[in-house]
């Protein structure tokens, strides 16, 4: 039997010019418990990366946050020099313990995390950055001015914006051209589908972080279980197989510490939802959506 790679996800050139397959793999989960320090199972952590090339995967996607360290170290460690890879790396979010995460954004920490990723991954250019948050304590042209200037320097190749509006998209554009945007987005999570619309009218890659996530359409008999059920793949697949169909910007990346799991993950690509079903789902995705809103209200 042929094994299934990324490859079946199709194309996105990020930014123009570096072009990857659409399913990627996030860095986040290489580390412990709470995105906190060494992962509980290092040698299964290793393993996972050494699969990635094996598995057509080639775009990695890291924090410098990420256990703080861990990620980007054991990155480097396993696949260095990252042939045919985009190793895209963030910054901007501080550490002080498990699931602790705090927003820093003065331009000389900012210029600190690009120089400190490019010493552990080894590189003399990360060819995507990203801003993990916008700090709200410090004026939001002076975060994009210092990665302009980064990015003038040839420190950064692209740009790109974690958990961003279409309004802050834009301001950011007036410094430098954004590649990428990362937000929260999956079936049943849907506040972002305005940022979506407009990336994919200008060609930017959107990256749904936490894709797996369907919420409540994951429960027995759902439509969700109904559709994996009859398509022999599981949840997580159908959730991967939607995302890569809602637009082709769209670059899920999900990730795990397990080599297994990334196998079922890398076998969604080429699993194909009829256009029944993925109406069905995207019409039961937006409800859910619409409901929790309704109770949070």
């Amino acid at each position: 039997m042929t094994e299934t790679t990324a490859h079946a996800s199709g194309t996105f050139a990020i930014g123009g010019d570096l072009t990857v397959h659409r399913l990627g793999f996030g860095a986040m989960r290489i580390t412990g418990p709470g995105i906190w320090g060494d992962p509980e199972d290092p040698r299964e952590a290793r393993r996972v990366l050494a699969r990635l090339p094996e598995l057509g995967v080639d775009l990695v996607d890291t924090a410098d946050s990420y256990g703080p360290f861990v990620s980007e170290d054991l990155l480097r460690e396993v696949l260095h020099p990252y042939a045919g890879m985009l190793i895209a790396t963030k910054g901007g979010l501080t550490r002080h313990g498990p699931d602790v995460w705090q927003p820093v954004g003065r331009p000389e920490y900012l210029r600190q995390c690009v120089l400190m990723s490019l010493r552990r991954l080894g590189v003399e250019r990360i060819d995507l950055w990203q801003l993990h948050r916008i700090d709200p304590a410090v004026p939001r042209d002076e975060q994009f001015g210092v990665i302009k200037e980064m990015r003038d320097e040839g420190l950064i190749r692209h740009v790109g914006l974690s958990q961003v509006s279409v309004e802050e998209i834009e301001a950011a554009r007036a410094f430098v051209p954004v590649a990428t945007v990362q937000n929260l987005y999956h079936l049943a999570r849907r506040d972002s589908e305005e940022a979506l619309d407009y990336c994919e009218a200008h060609g930017i890659g959107f990256i749904p972080w936490f894709p797996l996530a369907a919420g409540a359409l994951a429960r027995p008999g759902s439509l969700l279980d109904e559709v994996a059920g009859r398509l022999g793949a599981s949840h997580g697949q159908v959730a991967l197989a939607w995302l890569l169909r809602r637009s082709p910007v769209m670059l899920p990346i999900p990730g795990t510490g397990k080599v297994a799991h990334l196998e079922e993950n890398v076998a969604a690509a080429a699993l194909e939802l009829p256009d029944e079903d993925f109406a069905a789902l995207d019409a039961a995705g937006a409800a859910a959506w619409a409901e929790e809103l309704a109770q949070r209200s």
